[in-house]
């Protein structure tokens, strides 16, 4: 796998780059803004793009500009978008683009190194990853409630770890259920949210998305 990463904070660029490199990922590019990362997704076109959210020079969402302008011009490109703190409507635009390979974590979970490095993983895969507490803070919206009314509390715990990119498996484990039960949860999340098509990975990005969809609304 290939890597080019963005951050102007070059300690913690610099770690992230020797996490990947033990891990066996080549990091071809690490740059401190944006526009030096466009210039080397489009030269490199690596499998993944980790950007931090605020660069140079106004140090506001240059990160996520940039990373939103590889997804159109360069769709086979993953981007893993690192923030510092929860920005629902960061995660919103990002995830919005309905595209494969997409991703939006804290900067806190990259001490957790197994998770981050799995994540990284997924989306080079063309998985979906967002970060638990922003998927929490999603879940509080008045607004997306309603539009999830008639999901049951363990069917929004299912689809709480869909969003967070866990496979069945992965969900089964985590909330201690047969892998039957998680597939029949998500069949009635897929039913309830009416979401048509006919593959379920399809069906699974759209259920994520739907969280995304009502932020918007309601903002």
């Amino acid at each position: 796998m290939t890597v080019v990463l963005a951050d102007d904070a070059v300690l913690l660029r610099e770690g992230v780059r020797s996490l990947l490199v033990d891990e066996g990922i080549e990091v071809l590019a690490s740059v401190g803004d944006g526009e030096a990362l466009l210039t080397e997704v489009d030269r490199l076109r690596p499998r993944v793009a980790i950007v931090d959210v605020r660069m140079p020079p106004t140090h506001t969402n240059e990160g996520l500009l940039a990373a939103l302008r590889i997804k159109r011009e360069h769709p086979d490109v993953g981007v893993l978008v690192l923030s510092q703190y929860v920005a629902r409507e960061y995660a919103s635009d990002l995830l919005s683009t309905e595209m494969p390979g997409i991703g939006y974590l804290l900067k806190d979970r990259i001490t957790e190194i197994d998770s981050f490095l799995r994540a990284v993983h997924d989306i080079a895969t063309g998985g979906t990853v967002i970060d638990p507490a922003v998927v929490r803070a999603l879940l509080r919206n008045p607004e997306q409630q309603k539009a999830l009314s008639r999901v049951t509390p363990r069917e929004l715990e299912v689809l709480e770890s869909m969003a967070e990119g866990l496979s069945n498996r992965g969900i089964a484990e985590r909330l201690f259920l047969s892998l039957s039960t998680v597939e029949k949860a998500i069949s009635a999340i897929f039913d309830k949210l009416e979401l048509t098509g006919d593959e379920q990975t399809s069906r699974r990005v759209q259920a994520v998305l739907r969280y995304l969809d009502d932020e918007r609304s309601s903002s």
